[in-house]
């Protein structure tokens, strides 16, 4: 620190870094945007939630490789971890869903490895990432994680690190709300501005003017018996009664003039924006129609999960499996998943496939958790009546509800 460093220092007048995390820009105000504060913007959650609840339910399976084929490894340990129980207190939904939401909001996610007595995942617990410290020593990453004043090292192999975006110190992952803290910024600053509007019974702002000069004391009370009887929701269309020759005169615009509903629905879109979520997924239906809602929420899936979906099997394999484990079981997710509520799709999905020929009927069966049937795949299904100049492997329409079936018939 330089003499005229310490000298400012010294009378207040101490100059603040405008450097933030991995160089990135940080506005003086920014101490303001933290986690806690930007999920009070409905945007900033609705997209945090979107990604993380959307990520944490998809299946992830534990794959074993049998030659060209694979099957799932339901009896290894790591498999129970991470599809049913990450460890004994949390499932593997509410572990992967918090890990999920550090990484949208801090950069950053850590969950401590336990294994068994021989080496195998048996537990993931989830770190809070503002009690880990990272550093890099001549023998690789360590984290150091501090709970109740107990300061306990873990080394590289004991620590899941999840990063959203790889920052330049080669370690840590930047958030979106560290890379454009002005976004989140401008929306709190509307939320506030609406807020305080709504509270002061979204009155104008004005001056009241009396015809002579006033004491403090006269204008100290003047202002609470005002604030008293006209301002909060409650005094919301309250006449005004003036006495003595005083005049009100407003000043400020109304929200309708000042654009603020135009602008709070900008914010929406540009947070969408930074966490790469279609608006649609978000409630955001201004624009949304059902064909462009439909390929939204296909984006939302190649787009948007899949880096997610990715860096969760990537870190799987690089921290809780051996390189010999690696040769031979690997992590994926079940986008399929997403399908589980829509049944015309699931059985448009299905049929197309049986009828192709790349999926049996057996295995369709298995993705619904149906009971298996015995030689179900040896049959042969009588190919319907294929309508002049239609194609026979076309997928063949579905078959109306029963009860259309009766309307149709009475």
């Amino acid at each position: 620190m330089s003499i005229i460093t310490r000298i400012k220092s010294a009378i207040g007048l101490e100059a603040r870094s405008t450097i933030g995390v991995n160089g990135w820009p940080v506005p003086i105000s920014a101490s303001a945007v933290t986690p806690a504060t930007a999920q009070g913007v409905s945007a900033v959650y609705a997209c945090v939630q979107a990604i993380a609840e959307t990520t944490a339910s998809l299946p992830l399976i534990l794959f074993k490789r049998n030659g060209d084929d694979r099957e799932r490894a339901s009896d290894h340990p790591l498999y129970r971890v991470l599809h049913d129980q990450a460890n004994p207190e949390q499932t593997a939904l509410e572990a992967r869903e918090y890990m999920q939401a550090c990484v949208l909001l801090r950069g950053n996610a850590f969950a401590r490895i336990v294994r068994g007595w021989d080496g195998q995942v048996r537990e993931l617990w989830p770190l809070n990432p503002d009690n880990v410290q990272v550093q890099r020593t001549a023998s690789g990453l360590v984290y150091d994680y501090t709970k109740d004043g107990v300061l306990t090292r873990l080394l590289a192999h004991e620590v899941l690190h999840l990063r959203h975006r790889l920052g330049d110190d080669g370690v840590m992952g930047v958030s979106p709300i560290t890379a454009a803290r002005g976004v989140v910024e401008l929306a709190q600053a509307e939320n506030e501005h609406g807020r305080n509007t709504f509270t002061n019974g979204a009155k104008l702002l004005g001056v009241l003017k009396f015809p002579g000069r006033l004491k403090p004391e006269q204008r100290q009370a003047i202002a609470t018996s005002w604030a008293s009887q006209h301002a909060g929701g409650g005094n919301a269309g309250r006449t005004a009664i003036l006495e003595e020759g005083v005049d009100f005169q407003a000043l400020s615009m109304t929200l309708e003039d000042a654009e603020w509903i135009a602008a709070r629905q900008f914010s929406v879109e540009e947070v969408a924006r930074l966490f790469r979520v279609p608006p649609t997924v978000i409630g955001d239906l201004r624009n949304g129609n059902y064909s462009n809602s439909v390929e939204m929420a296909r984006q939302f899936v190649t787009q948007t999960l899949r880096r997610h979906l990715v860096a969760w099997e990537q870190g799987i394999a690089a921290k809780c499996l051996t390189d010999a484990g690696r040769r031979m079981y690997f992590a994926e997710h079940q986008v399929e998943g997403l399908l589980r509520g829509d049944s015309a799709n699931r059985a448009a999905f299905y049929s197309s496939g049986i009828s192709d020929g790349w999926m049996l009927k057996s295995e369709a069966r298995k993705l619904e958790n149906l009971p298996a049937i015995e030689g179900l795949d040896d049959k042969e299904t009588s190919a319907p009546d294929v309508p002049k100049g239609a194609t026979s492997n076309a997928t063949p329409a579905p078959l109306p509800y029963p009860s259309k079936q009766q309307e149709a018939a009475a």
